[in-house]
């Protein structure tokens, strides 16, 4: 697998290039992920033209449309910012982002709950704001995946999004290949069971929509595809969810397991699923007995090993 391209807010690289003059480096996006990724970086207020240092900005007014002002001289940025960042976002399509991580309650780049302001100056501050530039990104690149840093402190959302962007990540290198209908068909198969563990009903809808893949246009059937797999994968995998793939799993291994070794893994999911063991536990047995016994259809599972294991995702209970 090639590095995934991540657009990412520049000053969470260590850029320079936050108001003061300052930086938010975020030891995990750069050291830990980094290993795996090529960051695509963004400061949208210095590439719209603001310098460093400058005063400092917020959102004021309607939070579903609000201003962007320097707090003591009230200056007015945001047809500049916007007039920026519809362009910028133009220019990000030649990137081929598989996700973006941006600055948590920036009033550019905040992706959700950042301050807005009453024009009034009365009142405390609403958290229902967007940054100018994050909207403008998820609405031209909706189906995304998208977060910032400090949402990625959370192990299950930082789990969710660094599993999409992955998944993302293979889909565009199948689409290199050539994208016909058996290398679709592969695709699913191998990606059926992380499909299921966060949507059933997508799990369902995907495998109807690949049978029926010769009755429709090729574009339209990626297209559909692509859409529906990555609306699945932004719902959350959860325990009750992922203890229905376990014992899924376990099924495969009817004809092989001694008694024993299907006392021991049941008791292992069992175990997952009472939150005294994390779901690495369990997937380290499966992945043994797969490779134990050989078990071709596991063996390409991409559940069983959906991202590096040195980036230990699996491992919160």
């Amino acid at each position: 697998m090639h590095k995934i391209h991540l657009g990412i807010s520049a000053c969470l690289l260590g850029q320079p290039v936050r108001y003061d003059g300052g930086h938010k480096l975020d030891r995990f996006i750069v050291d830990t992920l980094g290993q795996y990724v090529d960051f695509v970086p963004v400061c949208p207020e210095v590439e719209c033209g603001l310098g460093v240092p400058r005063e400092a900005m917020r959102l004021v007014g309607d939070p579903d449309a609000p201003r962007l002002l320097t707090i003591r001289g009230q200056v007015d940025h945001t047809g500049t910012m916007v007039a920026w960042a519809e362009n910028r976002v133009r220019e990000l399509e030649r990137e081929n982002l598989c996700g973006f991580i941006f600055k948590s309650k920036s009033p550019s780049s905040g992706m959700e709950r950042v301050r807005v302001y009453h024009a009034s100056a009365a009142g405390s501050p609403v958290l229902k704001g967007v940054g100018v530039f994050a909207r403008i990104f998820m609405a031209h690149f909706p189906l995304l995946p998208v977060e910032d840093e400090g949402r990625l402190h959370d192990p299950v959302l930082r789990e969710n999004f660094i599993e999409r962007i992955f998944v993302l990540q293979r889909w565009r290198e199948f689409l290199e290949a050539g994208a016909d209908l058996g290398g679709l068909v592969d695709f699913h198969t191998r990606h059926k069971l992380l499909i299921l563990a966060h949507s059933p009903a997508h799990y369902r809808e995907l495998g109807k929509l690949v049978a029926q893949g010769t009755s429709l246009p090729r574009q339209e059937l990626l297209d559909r595809y692509r859409s529906r797999l990555l609306e699945g994968l932004r719902l959350k995998a959860t325990v009750k969810k992922n203890t229905n793939v376990l014992y899924h799993l376990m099924g495969y291994f009817k004809q092989g397991l001694s008694g024993d070794e299907k006392q021991e893994l049941r008791e292992l999911i069992q175990q997952y699923h009472q939150g005294a063991v994390p779901l690495i536990v369990p997937v380290t047995l499966i992945n043994h007995y797969v490779r134990k016994y050989r078990q071709p259809y596991l063996q390409v599972q991409v559940y069983l090993n959906p991202h590096p294991v040195e980036l230990q995702l699996r491992h919160h209970v």
